[in-house]
């Protein structure tokens, strides 16, 4: 696998964040490619400095690929409820939105959410 072998933060082969690039301000999901290489890494806690939602978000991820590859398989058709829940996607999105807000700010400890290396 690709984010196992090398890691996003000392290859050059790997796409920065545009927004990050243009201006300067970090999107949700800056931080994520190099998390995802400490994650295969077995390092939770570097994992979570780079990326705390997608960290947290992807268990759920996950769980409801597990479910969808599982009802590919047999033939069934479960459904994870809550990827159907207007409350939880709405609610998911606007915790992204501040989270997105939040990681910008310079002050401590809003300034903890920003990726660090």
């Amino acid at each position: 696998m690709l984010y196992f072998s090398y890691n996003p933060s000392h290859s050059s082969f790997f796409i920065p964040c545009p927004l990050h690039y243009i201006s300067g301000f970090y999107c949700p999901g800056c931080g994520s490619q190099r998390a995802i290489h400490l994650l295969l890494h077995g390092d939770f806690i570097g994992a979570f400095r780079f990326n705390p939602l997608m960290v947290l978000t992807l268990p759920i991820l996950i769980y409801g690929l597990g479910i969808t590859i599982s009802n590919w398989i047999f033939g069934t058709k479960y459904r994870f409820m809550l990827f159907y829940s207007n409350l939880f996607i709405f609610g998911y999105f606007g915790l992204a939105i501040i989270y997105w807000v939040l990681r910008n700010l310079p002050y401590y400890p809003f300034n903890l959410l920003a990726p660090t290396g």
